[in-house]
């Protein structure tokens, strides 16, 4: 389009006079009115020398002939003051046409401006156009910039107190300049998210949709949207928490912890390190249900579950699969440290009482099964599956004890 309308222009410029070619266009008003000024002077000159003459070789009576000539002055002041009246009457129309329609210009000129100013006002992020540079220096930024970033537009513009860039971390900026360059290479608008400081620090996260044009130098800027989408992105991370936390406790659920427990168990096979599992099941919790309710039971749960993440390590992963059945696993520990850290969480559990929300408190004492990789199992199936049979011994063992899983186990395939 550019292009096009450069050879447009070129094309124009051709089909004009070659003597107006030759001169700026600030001359052409000025060699006009010398054209004019010249005619003028010419016409005067021509009317003074040849009347003279005309007038003396008709009328040969000197009185007659000053009678003549003064007449023939009159005439000559009339004819040019006819003329000039008829040149001003026609280029005073011509400038009350030109005023009506540069009026009329204008006016729609404001009432675009005051549409484009309501628009830009009333959309529910930044509109914005800047230069495609490291800093992202905008020309123009619309007032949805204060609840945006806190800053008045005055601020951004031209990097007057602060460049955009300065509201984004180095590794925000590189991954936004790199995302823009690619699109703008294909020809395309770009949409990215990312998340801003806000002025007093809080952050925000965006949305922007934008693409590059070609401003009349010729040079790359890019004009755009910025939207806040700090609530949808709060919902989606809530979404995501539900879908991996347990509604009543908050630990992993079953899928969560079933995940990362495959995770663990890869890095145990790569680094050749061992990974622990304890299968933990409430001893007599069905009595704790039928005899003070279920409201009671979920609080004894939400107590015991709290208790069994804050005694364990920040990189070990408690999760419910289940009704009263809770899983930790235990990276890079052996057999006989798991078999101690069972032994201690089972002795903490039934150190104190859980509340039930109603003033009154109940015991509790856990059953724990151990399988540790690879003795044990060498797939989280098999792990599992030698976890849950030995917490199942345990419970025959006279429950609130710990029961490690067999070497001879079936479920291990000779690991």
């Amino acid at each position: 389009m550019v292009k096009a309308r450069a050879a447009m222009q070129t094309r124009g410029k051709g089909m004009r006079p070659s003597r107006e070619r030759e001169l700026p266009e600030q001359w052409l008003p000025l060699r006009r009115a010398l054209s004019v000024a010249l005619i003028y002077l010419l016409a005067g000159f021509a009317w003074i020398a040849f009347s003279d003459v005309l007038v003396e070789s008709w009328f040969r009576d000197p009185e007659t002939l000053s009678r003549v000539q003064s007449w023939k002055g009159f005439f000559f002041i009339l004819v040019t003051g006819l003329v000039l009246f008829a040149a001003l009457l026609r280029q005073l129309h011509k400038d009350r046409a030109l005023l009506r329609l540069q009026f009329a210009q204008r006016q729609a000129l404001r009432a675009r401006e005051r549409q484009l100013t309501v628009l830009m006002d009333n959309l529910p992020g930044m509109a914005y156009r800047c230069r495609y540079d490291r800093h992202w220096t905008m020309l123009f930024v619309s007032d949805g910039c204060i609840d945006l970033t806190g800053y008045e537009p005055a601020d951004l513009v031209n990097n007057r107190q602060l460049s955009y860039a300065d509201l984004l971390d180095d590794a925000t900026n590189e991954r936004l300049q790199a995302e823009v360059k690619a699109a703008l290479d294909r020809g395309e608008p770009f949409s990215v998210e990312y998340s801003l400081t806000r002025r007093g620090g809080a952050e925000a996260w965006v949305w922007e949709r934008g693409r590059g044009v070609i401003d009349d130098d010729g040079e790359t800027v890019l004009e755009g949207i910025v939207l806040d989408i700090s609530d949808r992105k709060a919902l989606e991370n809530e979404l995501a928490e539900l879908a991996t936390r347990d509604s009543l406790t908050g630990l992993s659920n079953r899928r969560e912890l079933s995940r990362l427990m495959e995770e663990e168990l890869e890095r145990a096979r790569r680094y050749q390190r061992s990974l622990a599992i304890l299968w933990i099941d409430f001893d007599h919790f069905k009595e704790v249900n039928d005899t003070y309710g279920h409201a009671a039971g979920d609080a004894v749960l939400k107590s015991v579950s709290q208790l069994l993440l804050d005694s364990v390590r920040t990189v070990d992963s408690v999760g419910r699969f289940g009704g009263e059945e809770f899983v930790i696993v235990l990276p890079e520990m052996e057999v006989a440290e798991a078999r101690d850290t069972a032994e201690r969480l089972r002795r903490q559990v039934s150190s104190v009482q859980y509340p039930l929300g109603d003033g009154t408190a109940v015991p509790l004492t856990i059953s724990v099964g151990v399988a540790v990789y690879p003795s044990h199992g060498t797939t989280a199936a098999e792990l599992c599956a030698a976890a849950d049979r030995a917490m199942y011994c345990a419970k025959e063992q006279g429950r609130n004890c710990v029961s490690m899983a067999e070497r001879s186990d079936p479920v291990h395939n000779g690991a």
